[in-house]
């Protein structure tokens, strides 16, 4: 086919999700180094025979070779060539509050991608060291689930104002957090309505906003539970809708004390 050559192009990706489609091929949503977020086929995968089908998962760090436009185009791409790099998703299979983590990143991951074939680096490194640090084990899948969704909210500019006023910048802190006005606000500019969580709970969004596991790992499960409440609703709240995978996740008090 002429030109065919020059619409093959490798990248590295995280897989975020696989549908079935037909009876042997899968359609494979990829968050990319350099394309951004990806749809492609890989043809064949669920046959027994099929050389790459499991290392196309949920969760794994892959490199690729795709067949379609890279710059924009109709139609899906094509894998044509896969090699993992990290199968993270192995790694916690058999570990439900681990791997409703991973789907609530994955889903995440997903709609801070909007567009596809739009290169966003900092979400791609995220989303990918988020996947790596739930199969590292070395924090709470809780704490490792709410850094990724403060830290995306950032990405996309929705971070929740913590150390200021998210009205009229006022140094905090401050003692009320509301999510229509933007994060936590002073007493001149406290809404009806906004929550009062307590200190601690503000020192952990702090501590996992700006990547401080000291603090974070030490924070104790009250706190944990209303972090999780709070960024929560704060991305609920500029996503518009909610997402599937956020109440799956075990919040359990074993999991939460790692």
């Amino acid at each position: 086919m002429p030109g065919y050559r020059r619409q093959l192009y490798r990248d590295d990706a995280v897989v975020l999700r696989v549908q079935k489609l037909g009876e042997s091929d899968r359609i494979i949503t990829l968050l990319s180094r350099r394309h951004g977020r990806l749809r492609a086929v890989a043809r064949g995968v669920r046959r027994t025979t099929s050389r790459f089908g499991a290392r196309l998962e949920p969760f794994g760090h892959v490199d690729l070779q795709i067949a379609g436009d890279p710059n924009g185009g109709d139609g899906l791409h094509t894998v044509s060539q896969v090699e993992a790099i990290e199968l993270y998703g192995k790694r916690f299979l058999d570990d439900y509050p681990r791997y409703t983590a991973a789907s609530a990143i994955a889903e995440t991951a997903e709609r801070l991608s909007p567009v596809e074939r739009e290169p966003s680096l900092r979400l791609f490194q995220l989303t990918l060291g988020a996947i790596r640090a739930l199969a590292a084990r070395e924090h709470a899948g809780t704490l490792v689930l709410d850094a990724y969704l403060l830290r995306g909210m950032g990405v996309a500019g929705w971070a929740p104002a913590l150390v200021e006023c998210a009205v009229c910048g006022t140094k905090g802190p401050h003692k009320a957090f509301s999510v229509p006005a933007g994060g936590a606000v002073c007493p001149d500019c406290r809404p009806p309505g906004a929550a009062h969580p307590a200190p601690a709970t503000l020192d952990l969004m702090v501590a996992l906003s700006s990547g401080n596991w000291h603090v974070a790992d030490a924070a104790e499960a009250g706190p944990r539970r209303e972090c999780s409440g709070l960024v929560a609703a704060h991305l609920q709240w500029h996503l518009e809708r909610g997402l599937r995978s956020l109440p799956l996740v075990d919040r359990t008090t074993g999991e939460e004390q790692k």
